[in-house]
Protein backbone atom coordinates (compact mmCIF):
# COMPACT_ATOMS: atom_id res chain seq x y z
CA UNK A 1 0.00 0.00 0.00
CA UNK A 2 1.29 3.44 -0.98
CA UNK A 3 0.50 6.86 0.52
CA UNK A 4 -1.09 7.81 -2.79
CA UNK A 5 -3.47 4.83 -2.39
CA UNK A 6 -4.92 6.15 0.88
CA UNK A 7 -4.82 9.91 0.22
CA UNK A 8 -8.02 11.43 -1.13
CA UNK A 9 -8.48 15.08 -2.05
CA UNK A 10 -11.61 15.42 0.13
CA UNK A 11 -9.36 14.69 3.13
CA UNK A 12 -7.07 17.66 2.49
CA UNK A 13 -7.68 21.06 4.05
CA UNK A 14 -5.32 23.85 3.05
CA UNK A 15 -6.70 26.56 5.38
CA UNK A 16 -6.98 25.17 8.90
CA UNK A 17 -8.04 27.88 11.36
CA UNK A 18 -6.56 26.16 14.42
CA UNK A 19 -4.12 27.87 16.75
CA UNK A 20 -3.16 24.81 18.84
CA UNK A 21 -2.00 21.28 18.08
CA UNK A 22 -5.13 19.83 19.70
CA UNK A 23 -7.53 21.99 17.70
CA UNK A 24 -5.70 21.17 14.43
CA UNK A 25 -5.97 17.46 15.20
CA UNK A 26 -9.65 17.96 15.97
CA UNK A 27 -10.20 19.72 12.61
CA UNK A 28 -8.47 16.91 10.71
CA UNK A 29 -10.36 14.26 12.67
CA UNK A 30 -13.63 16.00 11.73
CA UNK A 31 -12.53 15.91 8.08
CA UNK A 32 -11.95 12.18 8.32
CA UNK A 33 -15.27 11.64 10.06
CA UNK A 34 -17.26 13.65 7.50
CA UNK A 35 -15.62 11.72 4.65
CA UNK A 36 -16.73 8.41 6.16
CA UNK A 37 -13.36 7.12 7.36
CA UNK A 38 -14.23 7.00 11.09
CA UNK A 39 -17.02 5.52 13.18
CA UNK A 40 -16.31 7.60 16.31
CA UNK A 41 -14.40 10.85 15.93
CA UNK A 42 -13.99 11.50 19.66
CA UNK A 43 -12.55 8.05 20.35
CA UNK A 44 -10.17 8.35 17.38
CA UNK A 45 -9.02 11.82 18.49
CA UNK A 46 -8.37 10.41 21.94
CA UNK A 47 -6.25 7.65 20.38
CA UNK A 48 -4.22 10.24 18.44
CA UNK A 49 -3.73 12.46 21.50
CA UNK A 50 -2.66 9.45 23.55
CA UNK A 51 -0.04 8.65 20.90
CA UNK A 52 1.08 12.30 20.87
CA UNK A 53 1.69 12.15 24.62
CA UNK A 54 4.26 9.35 24.11
CA UNK A 55 6.62 11.22 21.80
CA UNK A 56 6.56 14.07 19.35
CA UNK A 57 5.44 13.61 15.77
CA UNK A 58 6.88 16.94 14.65
CA UNK A 59 9.58 15.82 12.21
CA UNK A 60 11.01 19.25 11.39
CA UNK A 61 10.71 21.63 8.42
CA UNK A 62 7.30 22.77 9.74
CA UNK A 63 5.77 19.29 9.34
CA UNK A 64 4.17 16.83 11.76
CA UNK A 65 3.00 13.26 11.10
CA UNK A 66 0.63 12.39 13.94
CA UNK A 67 -1.02 9.00 13.76
CA UNK A 68 -3.62 6.91 15.47
CA UNK A 69 -4.26 3.19 15.35
CA UNK A 70 -7.88 2.67 16.24
CA UNK A 71 -10.84 0.33 16.00
CA UNK A 72 -12.77 3.47 15.02
CA UNK A 73 -10.99 3.74 11.65
CA UNK A 74 -13.00 2.07 8.88
CA UNK A 75 -10.20 2.28 6.31
CA UNK A 76 -6.57 3.22 6.69
CA UNK A 77 -6.25 6.70 5.28
CA UNK A 78 -4.53 10.07 5.56
CA UNK A 79 -5.83 13.57 6.26
CA UNK A 80 -3.61 16.52 5.43
CA UNK A 81 -3.94 20.02 6.77
CA UNK A 82 -2.06 23.24 6.31
CA UNK A 83 -2.56 25.78 9.08
CA UNK A 84 -2.84 29.49 8.53
CA UNK A 85 -0.88 29.99 11.80
CA UNK A 86 2.25 28.21 12.91
CA UNK A 87 1.58 25.82 15.79
CA UNK A 88 3.75 24.79 18.72
CA UNK A 89 4.30 21.04 18.31
CA UNK A 90 7.43 20.06 20.27
CA UNK A 91 9.15 19.26 16.97
CA UNK A 92 12.56 17.63 16.74
CA UNK A 93 13.98 20.90 15.36
CA UNK A 94 12.16 22.98 18.04
CA UNK A 95 10.36 24.93 15.31
CA UNK A 96 6.61 25.36 14.87
CA UNK A 97 4.46 23.29 12.52
CA UNK A 98 2.01 24.41 9.85
CA UNK A 99 1.70 21.27 7.70
CA UNK A 100 0.13 18.17 9.26
CA UNK A 101 -0.19 14.67 7.82
CA UNK A 102 -2.58 12.71 10.05
CA UNK A 103 -2.43 8.97 9.50
CA UNK A 104 -5.55 7.05 10.55
CA UNK A 105 -4.82 3.34 10.78
CA UNK A 106 -7.40 0.57 10.86
CA UNK A 107 -6.75 -2.09 13.53
CA UNK A 108 -6.16 -4.71 10.80
CA UNK A 109 -3.32 -2.58 9.38
CA UNK A 110 -1.69 -1.74 12.69
CA UNK A 111 1.66 -3.40 12.02
CA UNK A 112 2.98 -3.84 8.48
CA UNK A 113 0.84 -1.32 6.61
CA UNK A 114 1.21 1.31 9.34
CA UNK A 115 4.99 1.05 9.39
CA UNK A 116 5.22 1.02 5.59
CA UNK A 117 3.08 4.17 5.25
CA UNK A 118 5.03 6.03 7.95
CA UNK A 119 8.29 5.03 6.27
CA UNK A 120 7.08 6.26 2.86
CA UNK A 121 5.94 9.57 4.33
CA UNK A 122 9.18 10.06 6.23
CA UNK A 123 11.24 9.41 3.07
CA UNK A 124 9.10 11.79 1.02
CA UNK A 125 9.20 14.48 3.72
CA UNK A 126 12.94 14.16 4.28
CA UNK A 127 13.41 16.25 1.14
CA UNK A 128 13.40 19.98 1.86
CA UNK A 129 12.32 20.58 -1.74
CA UNK A 130 9.29 18.32 -1.30
CA UNK A 131 8.40 20.01 1.99
CA UNK A 132 8.59 23.44 0.32
CA UNK A 133 6.38 22.28 -2.53
CA UNK A 134 3.80 20.87 -0.09
CA UNK A 135 3.73 24.06 1.95
CA UNK A 136 3.40 26.16 -1.23
CA UNK A 137 0.74 23.96 -2.91
CA UNK A 138 -2.44 25.83 -3.83
CA UNK A 139 -4.83 22.90 -4.28
CA UNK A 140 -5.58 19.47 -2.85
CA UNK A 141 -4.79 18.02 -6.27
CA UNK A 142 -1.26 19.45 -6.11
CA UNK A 143 -0.77 17.76 -2.73
CA UNK A 144 -1.98 14.39 -4.03
CA UNK A 145 0.25 14.77 -7.09
CA UNK A 146 3.34 15.40 -4.93
CA UNK A 147 2.63 12.29 -2.85
CA UNK A 148 2.10 10.27 -6.04
CA UNK A 149 5.56 11.04 -7.46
Amino acid sequence: MMVSDVLKSDRIALHLKSDTKESALKELTELLYKSGALTDKDAFLNDVLTRESISTTGIGNGIAIPHGKSANVLETTVAIGRCEKELEWESVDDKPVNFIVLLAVNENDRTGVHVKLLSQMARKLASEETCRRLVDAKTAEEITSIFSE
